[in-house]
């Protein structure tokens, strides 16, 4: 079942058998609880779940490896990765690179980070990624937006702020995230910026820089520098790591120079990068588990060896974003058995590789956050937990197979990471937790309510949801008989309009906006 069940165990030889729990404990762990709100990112004490033996994995590396030896992987259109990888001794043919059985494992085992700090501009909110550690983001790319309010149109750089303002005030999330709707009202060559600064001035969470072409990357990498300065981290004496950024490989087994370019940008500046092959399987890969899994570890060992050969240290990420297709129209389908089960193998494959790893979130494809959003949503967001997801895009807001950002369903899926939240945190087996006092206080046949222990726990016992409605069904009518959906709805502007802005040192934002004002005069508008 993995390691993580020593927290348990650690939990145990802390309880102190013999003492009794007292109000002060009660307190104490109540305080405990409202802290955990807002942590900077999850630490999971409970054990990773597994569906595949010893024999499974190994058989599904083993043809991970005939994949990059005997098809191999493109690099397309980009002549210097090609040399990187001829000078590295692979079987460079064409724009076709074949590697010899297990040379790119031993590349990214030679050199890659188990786990690294993502810092923020708070740095009360750096992140840590990998190891035990989960962090949630937003969803990322959406192209729509959808609200109760206006329905389903393009996104505006306006919406692009409001998230960006909601995820920092979600304590359930930790991380700003990237493109979390594309901002069509802005010239596409030039959006990237406003994005990025939109990261940096409303939110001091960890965020994800731009791929969209090699030198957005570099703007990405620019702005992170006059915010966080150039000094090396001083755990590691490299240069700091600020920022995250979402390469994907074009599957099936193919990279383009756009993804390659930004790449490289990212790895020479010390950036991670989190290398994910997007499938759909049955058109971009095998539609099987198993053969959809051994094509998306080679495609992402590729990447991986890529990046550490580029840069020996990088920081890197395996991905895994896999979705099945419905066999009649065509359609990508979400929160079913199969990419669930292709999930929980990736991530016992990448514990094994001993690199951090993303996939999973609240995905769905129903247009509108109903029952169907909530249910798939469900079955992708609980899988990601027990398997052990490292970094979790698309954690929150994701409508429409992706193509949508919903205000809504954003505040829908808050809640189910806050849920989240509690489920990896395990068992409480301190005193207060066992709560052997408050057995006895109470004894047979009596009542824990007004008892103490339940005084001094009750504000913090349950996860308490801002959205769920438990009250009588008369109270409900009584107050206009609103379903989910309306309440979230409520819920997005009373935050927008309680949002306070994180300080920015106004030297720096005046340098920032400086910048992007260079970078904005020195070429014209363009939407490619």
């Amino acid at each position: 079942m993995g390691d993580a069940s020593d927290g348990a165990d650690g939990a145990v030889l802390q309880a102190g058998h013999g003492r009794r729990p007292s109000g002060r404990d009660a307190k104490r762990a109540a305080r405990t609880a409202r802290a955990a709100a807002s942590i900077p990112y999850i630490t999971r004490k409970i054990p990773y779940y597994e569906v595949l033996s010893e024999e499974g994995l190994s058989l599904l590396e083993h043809n991970a490896d005939t994949i990059l030896e005997d098809i191999g992987i493109d690099f397309r259109d980009d002549p210097e990765a090609l040399e990187i990888w001829r000078e590295a001794g692979a079987d460079v043919r064409g724009e076709r690179v074949h590697f010899p059985r297990g040379m790119c494992r031993q590349l990214v085992q030679r050199s890659a980070p188990r786990e690294f700090t993502q810092h923020a501009r708070n740095p009360a909110r750096n992140v840590i990624i990998g190891g035990k550690n989960t962090v949630f983001a937003p969803a990322y790319g959406s192209p729509f937006v959808r609200s109760l309010d206006e329905g389903r149109r393009y996104a505006r750089l306006e919406d692009f702020r409001n998230f960006v303002k909601l995820a920092y005030m979600a304590g359930s999330l930790h991380h700003s995230g990237g493109t979390i709707c594309e901002p069509v009202d802005l010239p596409v060559n030039k959006r990237h910026l406003d994005m990025v600064y939109s990261h940096l001035k409303y939110s001091d969470k960890a965020f994800m820089g731009s791929v969209t072409a090699p030198d957005r990357a570099a703007d990405s990498v620019a702005m992170a520098n006059i915010t966080f300065g150039e000094e090396p981290d001083p755990l590691t004496g490299r240069p700091k790591t600020s920022l995250i950024n979402l390469i994907n490989v074009n599957s099936p087994m193919t990279y383009d120079a756009t993804m390659l370019g930004a790449a490289k940008v990212y790895a020479r500046a010390n950036q991670a990068t989190i290398i994910t092959p997007f499938i759909l399987a049955g058109a971009m890969s095998p539609v099987t588990v198993a053969g959809t899994v051994a094509q998306t570890l080679a495609e992402a060992l590729s990447g991986l060896a890529f990046v550490q050969l580029v840069n020996p240290g990088a920081p890197v990420v395996l991905g895994s974003f896999a979705s099945s297709i419905s066999m009649q129209s065509g359609a990508p389908t979400f929160g079913t058995p199969e990419p669930a089960l292709v999930l929980y193998a990736m991530a016992a494959l990448a514990r094994r590789v001993g690199v951090p790893f993303r996939s999973g979130g609240s995905l769905c494809a129903s247009k509108i956050p109903d029952a169907q959003a909530a249910y798939e949503s469900a079955d992708t967001l609980l899988p990601t937990c027990l398997a052990g997801v490292n970094f979790v895009l698309h954690a929150a807001g994701w409508l429409e197979g992706g193509l949508t950002m919903g205000y809504e369903k954003f505040m829908m899926d808050v809640d189910q990471t806050g849920m989240m939240h509690t489920l990896l945190a395990g068992v409480d087996l301190s005193s207060n937790g066992q709560a052997i006092d408050a057995i006895k206080e109470v004894g047979p046949g009596k009542h824990f309510l007004g008892c103490a222990h339940t005084q001094a726990n009750f504000e913090n016992a349950f996860y308490r949801s801002p959205l769920a409605d438990n009250n009588s069904c008369e109270q409900w009518e009584a107050e206009g008989s609103p379903d989910m959906t309306k309440r979230a709805n409520v819920l997005w502007k009373k935050q927008l309009a309680q949002y306070v802005a994180p300080p920015l040192d106004p030297a720096i934002d005046e340098a920032l906006l400086d910048y992007i004002a260079r970078r904005k005069a020195a070429a014209p508008d363009s939407n490619i």
